[in-house]
């Protein structure tokens, strides 16, 4: 991973995370609106995309979704929400979108660098925890009448039980150490039931799990 594209309005942060990852032998394109990033995305084709939530005139949500509804199958760039809030709604709708994770915008340095690398693994979500209180609380407000992004009925149950764990935050090496299995078997069970649920990122099959009830928040255990 080389290619990253940074798309946000505030000059300081572009500057500033520009920077950073530039002296890491990042090549680093910047965007200062979703427009222009989603013109650049299309000709780039960035392999990561750091997106600012926040934007006028089009917000980071609907970037994203364009971005990741445009892109091929297997071509698909990943997308790390910028956000200065850990809770927030619209990063929790770009997760729902596809994104891969999110970043508070004054992450230091070397926990950027982790998260990105870990996305671009494709395994653990960065700050997997932060993620899922994330997740909870905005399952429990989501509007009612929603459809749910699908049907779970095709899994298999080891792979229920594989996307029923990593909804949880579990990685895919705690994940085989608790089944007796290999990594390579989690990641294959992973991958396979994401295909079938049409799923371009493990945040999104975070999210999927808890809206289509396969995990029940933990304050909606408590009030029951």
């Amino acid at each position: 991973m080389k290619r990253i594209l940074l798309v946000d309005t505030n000059e300081l942060t572009r500057d500033a995370v520009s920077r950073r990852l530039a002296e890491r032998g990042f090549d680093v394109t910047v965007a200062s609106q979703a427009y222009e990033g989603l013109h650049l995305a299309e000709g780039l084709k960035p392999d990561l995309i750091l997106m600012d939530m926040r934007m006028p005139e089009l917000d980071g949500v609907a970037a994203c979704t364009r971005i990741l509804s445009a892109a091929p199958e297997g071509a698909r760039p990943r997308v790390l929400a910028l956000t200065s809030f850990d809770i927030d709604e619209y990063v929790y709708a770009a997760l729902r979108a596809g994104a891969s994770g999110f970043l508070l915008k004054d992450t230091a340095p070397e926990r950027l660098l982790r998260a990105l690398h870990l996305v671009a693994a494709g395994d653990c979500l960065f700050a997997p925890s932060v993620t899922r209180r994330l997740v909870e609380t905005y399952t429990r407000a989501s509007v009612p009448g929603d459809e749910p992004l699908t049907d779970l009925d095709q899994l298999t149950p080891r792979e229920l039980e594989i996307l029923r764990l990593v909804a949880t935050g579990a990685c895919n090496e705690d994940i085989a150490a608790l089944l007796t299995v290999s990594g390579a078997t989690v990641k294959s069970h992973l991958s396979r039931a994401m295909t079938k649920l049409g799923l371009c990122s493990r945040a999104q099959a975070v999210v999927m799990a808890y809206e289509s009830g396969l995990v029940v928040p933990r304050r909606c255990r408590a009030e029951h």
